[in-house]
């Protein structure tokens, strides 16, 4: 059987089929979005801030006295700069058709972002607890640098952390731009408006899922596959910032979650000190210093 060749299409076809699907109505089709802040420059920004939480371990310079103001301002300057631009681009487009929250763009977004630079003393002494907690927490670790270059947590962490603080200000879309970076850096997917307690430890981490409502006490440890969800939705969900249905579960004070499990809905809660087995898959609240593991037929609540 002989097969005719088929005919080749020309760089002009294919940018007359590529302009006629842009022609069409549709989400993806809307032209003026290129007004949307800029994914690059946001991350760029993020590189300056953890310049400034982690300097040592970032900087090619030596370091010292007279050397530590400069080099900080190089990158806060750097890092305010870029997110006050990104910033009024996102709040021009998320605003466009009502005002924002109390002032117009320019000085609303300003405040947001040096909020976040008021904070980083205090995130810098959050993330101490971290890296710490990842160090105790595992034997693996030979040193604090060595956690702190090779933890993909520690950079998911670091961006939750940052976009958590902008996020709590109302400022849209560069806090998700944010943990959504890290997520694709780690694997680790942490929605900026979860609130998580100190000395927060992700082992390895690949799979983690973090919802929106979620809240995490101190000392809690997470394993790989951890999913933190809600329960399916079905039908329009109210999605303002002011009004915030809890559908992900609580973890209290040192709580453990091996991994694989799956903890899911607003109303479960984990009690303090307990410990949670791989691939569980719970729906209700258990007490503190609860045990809950998973057998090839059930999954068995053992409570001391």
């Amino acid at each position: 059987m002989t097969h005719l060749p088929r005919p080749q299409p020309t760089l002009d076809s294919v940018l007359d089929g590529l302009v006629d699907s842009y022609q069409q109505p549709g989400p993806l089709n809307r032209l003026d979005t290129w007004a949307l802040p800029n994914e690059r420059a946001v991350v760029t920004a993020f590189k300056h801030l953890q310049h400034l939480l982690f300097l040592p371990f970032f900087t090619t310079r030596p370091l010292g006295p007279e050397t530590l103001r400069l080099a900080l301002a190089e990158h806060l300057l750097e890092a305010s700069e870029i997110l006050c631009a990104q910033a009024q681009r996102a709040a021009a487009w998320a605003f466009r058709n009502a005002p924002p929250p109390s002032e117009p763009h320019e000085p609303w977004c300003r405040s947001c972002v040096f909020e976040l630079l008021a904070q980083l003393p205090a995130l810098r002494e959050e993330l101490r607890g971290d890296v710490e907690a990842a160090f105790a927490g595992d034997p693996a670790a030979e040193s604090i640098e060595d956690v702190v270059f090779s933890y993909p947590a520690i950079h998911a962490i670091t961006a939750y952390r940052v976009a958590h603080v902008l996020y709590q200000t109302g400022l849209p879309m560069i806090p998700r731009i944010l943990t959504e970076h890290a997520h694709e850096q780690t694997g680790i997917d942490i929605h900026p408006g979860a609130r998580i307690g100190q000395r927060f430890f992700v082992d390895h981490g690949t799979g983690v899922v973090i919802g929106a409502t979620t809240v995490i006490g101190d000392d809690v440890r997470l394993y790989q596959g951890v999913t933190l969800g809600a329960h399916s939705v079905r039908g329009d969900v109210e999605r303002r910032r002011d009004y915030v249905e809890k559908r992900h579960p609580t973890l209290e004070d040192r709580v453990t979650v091996y991994a694989g499990a799956t903890i899911l809905g607003g109303d479960t809660v984990v009690g303090a000190d307990s410990i949670i087995g791989g691939n569980v898959w719970l729906t209700r609240s258990v007490p503190p210093r609860s045990k809950v593991y998973f057998r090839a037929t059930e999954t068995t609540l053992e409570t001391k």
